[in-house]
């Protein structure tokens, strides 16, 4: 018996395609003369076409397995057996030749279709599944035959094939300090129709005194007053944004605007309570006011920082006569001291949870603008507005005050939408302002201030 080969295989390939396109071209020419039925003699050479497709199909699929159980596959039969001294060149030049099943240029294989029609169950003959299984055992035989296309995530290389998740419901906004000083003051709402507010305050009082005896002078001391202003400011922002930004946009962008402009609103007003200069539409905040108490720290150290607390509340009870209610600090400051240890390496300021004894101070949370903790009985709040650049220029400021005796006046927010201002150019206007008055003078002396903190070594 002779041995199966390629070429009578596509011999008999060639034969059974020339079958199928007569059959297709007579279908075509019934079709362009406008006729549905076929004539008798047509019919009957559709019909012998049709057995003769199946005997061949039959036929080249049982050659084909006849080939594929050949002790030498016929698609190895020109390659060279020492394949030590076969360079790839050479293997490349058979991998062109006629013995692939698969060959460039040949439009009447495809790797890509059959693999589809198998997939879809559209292989009703069994070709494509067997130019497939033939492919892959050439594959497998010779790695001549073996080609690859590596795709990746990079752009271009397969990568748009993976796109980005944009998670726009978790857009992140920026970070911004809150008005922790600012909301530890008394606050009152802004009377309306004014632009100052004037408060009067008695400068000089009156006196009394024994009366030495009867029927002689009493003491008789006229007080003297004065009034204290606090002008009425005004904060504002805005932001410009293109119509198609808010039409097109998947989330509410004008509500991102504006949460920002009032995240920052809070964090100026904060400010101004705290360094607001008087001057230039700035309020006079708590560090430009005349007259409250300041103390400078001898060492920065437990030693020194504590002492210098203790002066400080002491001052408001002696000056004040009322005590004081909270002390302010920046939480770089606190972190300082948290990171205090005594001589035996144990912290100084323990945990409320732990019920220390002998504690410099007590760590009530782990928080951020709020209640933190407590140091000599009183509150312990911090605010990362306290600036970190006074002094020598790396100092921050520790408050020690009688913060119901500060009065900040504030009118509500107001925000508008402005399409008219640049309709030219089809921008919108976001815009946000309020009003505010704050004063620290009616008692100065509720206020003290700790200086000389230098930058912590941590």
């Amino acid at each position: 018996m002779a041995t199966p080969s390629n070429e009578f295989l596509h011999k008999l390939e060639q034969r059974r395609d020339g079958i199928r396109a007569t059959g297709e071209a007579m279908l075509m020419e019934i079709r362009s003369q406008g006729r549905e039925t076929l004539t008798e003699g047509e019919s009957i050479r559709l019909q012998q076409m049709q057995a003769d497709l199946r005997g061949l199909n039959e036929h080249i699929a049982e050659y084909r397995g006849e080939l594929e159980r050949s002790v030498i596959p016929a698609h190895l039969a020109r390659l060279s057996l020492n394949q030590q001294t076969t360079s790839r060149t050479k293997m490349n030049n058979h991998a062109d030749a006629r013995d692939l099943v698969y060959r460039r240029g040949d439009h009447n294989r495809s790797w890509c279709r059959d693999l589809i029609r198998l997939s879809l169950n559209l292989d009703s003959d069994g070709e494509s599944r067997a130019r497939l299984t033939s492919h892959a055992q050439q594959v497998i035989d010779h790695p001549a035959f073996m080609e690859h296309r590596d795709l990746s995530r990079v752009d271009g290389s397969g990568g748009y094939a993976v796109p980005p998740a944009w998670l726009m419901n978790q857009y992140i906004e920026l970070a911004r300090p809150g008005r922790a000083f600012a909301n530890l003051v008394q606050r009152q709402p802004l009377p309306g129709g004014t632009d100052s507010i004037n408060i009067p305050k008695v400068l000089t009082g009156t006196s009394t005194a024994i009366q030495t005896a009867d029927n002689t002078p009493v003491t008789d001391v006229d007080l003297t007053d004065t009034y204290i202003n606090a002008p009425v400011r005004t904060i504002s922002g805005q932001q410009g944004v293109a119509i198609q930004l808010l039409d097109q946009s998947p989330i509410a962008f004008d509500d991102l605007v504006f949460r920002d402009l009032i995240a920052d609103y809070a964090s100026q007003l904060d400010k101004q309570c705290l360094y607001g200069s008087g001057t230039n539409g700035q309020v006079l905040g708590v560090n430009n006011t005349p007259n409250i108490g300041t103390i400078a720290v001898s060492t920065v150290d437990i030693q020194g920082v504590y002492s210098a607390i203790a002066n400080a509340i002491q001052l408001v009870h002696t000056t004040r006569f009322q005590p004081p209610e909270v002390v302010v600090m920046h939480p770089r400051r606190w972190g300082w001291f948290l990171a205090l240890l005594d001589n035996q390496q144990r912290p100084l300021f323990l945990p409320d949870a732990n019920r220390p004894y002998n504690a410099a101070g007590i760590l009530e949370d782990v928080a951020s603008q709020q209640v933190v903790g407590s140091i000599q009985g009183l509150p312990v709040v911090t605010d990362p507005n306290i600036a970190t650049t006074s002094g020598a220029g790396t100092e921050d400021i520790v408050y020690v005050l009688r913060a119901s005796d500060v009065v900040l006046w504030e009118s509500g927010i107001r925000a508008r939408v402005l399409p008219e201002t640049k309709a030219q150019n089809l921008t919108v206007l976001l815009q946000l302002f309020g009003y505010l008055a704050f004063s620290a003078a009616r008692y100065p002396q509720s206020i003290v201030e700790i200086t000389g903190l230098t930058a912590p070594a941590w």
